[in-house]
């Protein structure tokens, strides 16, 4: 079990949806108290299960080489770069491999990765990689490849209004201005990685009295020379008691 012991936010604020927020790009990235356990948990899940947690469509190469620069560049504290070497705040020593770059990702930092590009023509983005070891509740072989709506198609609140809104959003975002938001959910496993097929939707009654709180701080940014969208997520997984007992 690889639980935190707080959030860096109020999960119960109420925003109206989507729930979106301007945010310093100095505070993208984040390193808490489980980053040793998860970072552990995704080189197993990449070791064991990559057909799961990763996928890349060739047109997304120079998109996902553009990230793992920038995520170089913003690493916060606790990090030590020499050149594509690595030291991390867990002690391991990490070499840059820019010819696997979804792979060095996985290996930095405890953040989800997906990359999402619209071209010419095209009325929404499309997911074109990811690197996804905590789904929560979604399977990224259901996701790969398909727009916006497609990739939403389970959360009831998303269609209509709400859609044009997100795609507004990804349409919008500006280089060196990302945008940030977070939900909040009850679950009665606290596993980070719960990928779950659209046919087979999580029951109500676990979603509403879980003894764990999972929460997602979910950023969105764009690539300046690229131009593609990168959804980001950090997971967070709280027992019940670590959220009662506390609010940041």
């Amino acid at each position: 079990m690889i639980l935190q012991s707080s959030l860096p936010y109020d999960p119960f604020d109420p925003r109206p949806l989507p729930g979106i927020a301007p945010l310093d790009p100095a505070e993208w990235l984040h390193v808490d108290d489980a980053y040793a356990a998860q970072m552990a948990e995704r080189a197993r899940l990449l070791a064991e299960h990559a057909e799961a947690v990763l996928w890349q469509d060739p047109s997304a190469d120079a998109a996902v080489r553009e990230l793992l620069d920038m995520v170089l560049e913003a690493l916060p504290e606790g990090f030590a770069r020499d050149g594509d070497r690595v030291t991390c705040p867990d002690g391991r020593r990490v070499t840059v491999d820019r010819d696997a770059a979804l792979r060095s990702l996985n290996a930095l930092v405890q953040e989800d990765f997906c990359i999402l590009m619209k071209d010419e023509g095209e009325a929404e983005h499309v997911l074109r990689a990811a690197i996804l070891c905590f789904p929560a509740s979604w399977m990224l072989s259901e996701k790969a490849g398909r727009p916006l709506l497609a990739i939403h198609a389970p959360v009831h609140e998303y269609p209509g209004d709400l859609a044009r809104r997100v795609q507004r959003l990804f349409d919008g975002v500006r280089p060196g201005r990302p945008l940030w938001r977070f939900n909040a959910l009850w679950y009665a496993d606290p596993t980070l990685h719960q990928p779950r097929s659209v046919h087979a939707p999580r029951p109500a009654q676990e979603r509403a009295q879980g003894g764990f709180l999972r929460s997602e701080r979910q950023c969105i940014l764009r690539l300046p020379q690229s131009g593609a969208v990168v959804f980001s997520i950090h997971t967070y997984m709280l027992a019940r008691a670590s959220v009662s007992a506390g609010r940041p």
